[in-house]
């Protein structure tokens, strides 16, 4: 199936860019692996290097590069836990201006491996309602 009807409810209330950057690495993905996880995994992959999840859209990096542990990784290489879009070798002030957007409580007290997690809770609680809207 074409990206373009995969594409992701959070890509689809992100930019054009990210939504490019997607479809167009799931599509290569599909071609070299086959339809399936691993086609979206690469996709994901791809878009984290340029952009950084917040609430319920794909937002552009400032500069870019991995965003996590598992997308620094090579090819072939074991499994790392993901970051699930979350920016987690941002600053721990960008990280603390994220979560000031989403509303995280008690942001200003927590590590920056906390403000990780709660981002990434805040960021599945606002996919979650935006896409209960769009039902």
């Amino acid at each position: 199936m074409p990206a373009d009807q995969e594409l992701p409810s959070t890509l689809q209330r992100s930019p054009e860019k990210a939504q490019r950057t997607w479809m167009e690495t799931h599509d290569a993905a599909v071609e070299e692996y086959g339809e399936g996880r691993r086609a979206h995994q690469t996709a994901y992959a791809a878009l984290k290097h340029s952009f950084e999840k917040v609430g319920d859209h794909w937002e552009a990096k400032d500069e870019r590069g991995p965003s996590d542990a598992q997308a620094a990784q090579q090819r072939g290489q074991r499994p790392k836990e993901t970051a699930g879009g979350v920016d987690a070798n941002a600053s721990k002030a960008h990280l603390l201006e994220v979560a000031a957007r989403l509303d995280v409580r008690g942001r200003t007290r927590m590590t920056k491996a906390e403000l990780v997690d709660a981002i990434g809770r805040a960021n599945d609680r606002a996919s979650r309602q935006a896409r209960e809207k769009g039902r």
